[in-house]
């Protein structure tokens, strides 16, 4: 994993994005932040286990559907199966170890 400070990458609203084996942070006291860091790691992990293309194409998908379905933006974007699994795991330092493949399907 690699680490990227940039402003310019993340979109509007956000903090960070993973895009493997990158994770770029808009904010440098981001990259101190375990959680938030964690949570850009089971991104990369959900991507790895789609190969990568595909992670894509399915998050997309899916955000869509969930913003036509909650009609808002946030609500889209926060019940999307890869980030409610990255969320609701954040805060478990060990969660990646533990994890079983493709564990993101609980949460569609």
């Amino acid at each position: 994993m690699f680490l990227i400070v940039t402003k310019y990458l993340i979109p509007k609203g956000f903090r960070g994005l993973a895009f493997f084996p990158f994770v770029f942070v808009k904010y440098r006291l981001d990259k101190q932040n375990k959680f938030f860091i964690n949570h850009e790691r089971i991104h990369l992990r959900q991507q790895l286990e789609l190969f990568i293309i595909p992670f894509f194409v399915w998050y997309f998908l899916e955000f869509f559907l969930r913003w036509v379905q909650y009609k808002n933006f946030d609500l889209g974007y926060r019940n999307i199966s890869f980030e409610r699994e990255a969320y609701n795991n954040e805060k478990d330092l060990n969660y990646l170890n533990n994890r079983s493949f493709w564990s993101f399907l609980k949460w569609v």
